[in-house]
């Protein structure tokens, strides 16, 4: 039990004269002056640990700037904590630090340590894409506000100029990924509540709507047109390879010359590039192996089988594709990413095996296809499938595709 002492005056603090050694003066209750020779006046609490026992001084502040007022409130609001079992100094260091987090910690720092943690998450083109959205729409604006400072109102007056455009897509997106940087900064400790959850219900949905196609009956009508087509070879190429392979625009654009397998006619596609974080295996018909023979000559020195003409160490852009068969007519008919349809459907027209499609198209595991055959099968079933395709796409170009030539067409069981 404390001692009753004398509490301190406004009088004797004035009147505390300095000495050649620091001293102590004494409120009561563990509320302390030190006044130090250099004449510097420190109010402090002086308890022992809730939970350890220690004896521990805390710093409340300078006198008079802190009055004997103030420092006794501080001092009844420590020693209540100590009651409920709280180290004082702990709660207040950890009270100052989450509002120094509030204030330099922006916007902007949170979303980049968001995305350097879930980037091995993404494919390169979807990490690019999702840093592209924020850094187009959101970041400029309000990327140096504080995480603390950031709420719904702010971010629905951003995004309501992108849901007049009607680009409803990437309202949905941007809500999404926004959200998860606001449940990144409460597991981090930076914040305690997303302020940004449920304001995609703020704005319209988007209507779900299927990749572009064409119909398989207008194949011939592709090929002939590409054929033909006033674009670059190795855009031409792009197209062919996707349209064989079935493979999405991104992993299509992103292929490395040492992703392929010549000796046994495979390209095997790392987990990281695909969708599904899963390595996919390709069996390589004859005219894909013949197209990479054909494009060798431009790139096979080179790291990637399509190169960007502006910086041929790096691949060409996604969306060279999708541009190329705007520009051939083919707008509002088909995108790149509607060839997979375009071989999906058709294959399934052809009544092939409807989980050696999906295998193909990196809809499934592998190894749930697997459960009906042995690998060598699988992969043999597989072959055929790419084999038919691809003398089916040889008999719709009509003898004018770079990689020509019809073959007997058979089909899987």
């Amino acid at each position: 039990m404390a001692r009753s002492v004398k509490q301190l005056t406004d009088t004797a603090l004035k009147k505390a004269k300095t000495v050649d050694k620091d001293f102590i003066l004494s409120d009561g209750n563990g509320l302390q002056v030190k006044v130090r020779k250099s004449g510097t006046k420190l109010w402090n609490f002086n308890y022992y640990h809730p939970i350890t026992k220690k004896r521990i001084n805390m710093v409340l502040g300078k006198y008079p700037a802190l009055s004997i007022v103030n420092a006794r409130k501080l001092a009844q609001e420590a020693r209540e904590l100590v009651a409920l079992g709280t180290d004082p100094k702990e709660h207040r260091d950890e009270t100052l630090a989450f509002k120094r987090a509030q204030e330099e910690l922006t916007l902007s720092k949170v979303a980049l340590e968001w995305f350097e943690v879930k980037k091995p998450d993404f494919t390169q083109a979807h990490g690019e894409d999702i840093w592209r959205s924020l850094n187009n729409h959101v970041l400029p604006v309000i990327g140096k506000y504080p995480i603390g400072k950031i709420n719904a109102p702010q971010v629905i007056k951003i995004l309501r100029p992108i849901e007049a455009k009607g680009t409803l897509e990437t309202v949905k997106r941007l809500s999404q990924r926004l959200n998860q940087v606001m449940t990144y900064a409460v597991n981090s400790g930076y914040i305690q509540a997303n302020p940004l959850a449920g304001i995609k219900e703020t704005f319209k949905k988007p209507q779900k709507q299927n990749m572009p196609s064409l119909k398989p009956e207008e194949l011939p009508e592709l090929m002939q047109t590409l054929a033909t087509a006033s674009i670059k070879r190795v855009t031409r190429f792009l197209i062919e390879w996707q349209l064989h392979t079935l493979t999405r625009p991104g992993e299509a654009a992103g292929t490395r010359w040492d992703e392929i397998d010549f000796d046994n006619k495979l390209w095997v596609i790392p987990a990281e590039r695909m969708k599904k974080r899963r390595e996919h295996v390709i069996p390589l018909s004859k005219q894909a192996v013949e197209l990479l023979e054909a494009i060798k000559p431009i790139s096979g020195h080179r790291d990637f089988v399509f190169p960007s003409d502006r910086n041929p160490r790096n691949h060409i852009n996604n969306e060279t594709a999708n541009m190329a068969l705007k520009r051939m007519g083919f707008e509002g008919r088909l995108v790149s990413h509607g060839l997979r349809s375009l071989g999906s459907t058709t294959l399934n027209e052809h009544e092939f095996n409807p989980d050696i499609i999906e295998a193909a198209l990196a809809h499934v595991d592998k190894n749930q296809v697997r459960s009906a055959y042995n690998r060598a099968e699988y992969i043999e079933k597989r072959r055929e499938l790419m084999n038919w395709w691809s003398d089916h796409i040889d008999k719709a170009s009509q003898g004018k595709l770079s990689i020509s030539g019809t073959r007997h067409l058979s089909k899987v069981g």
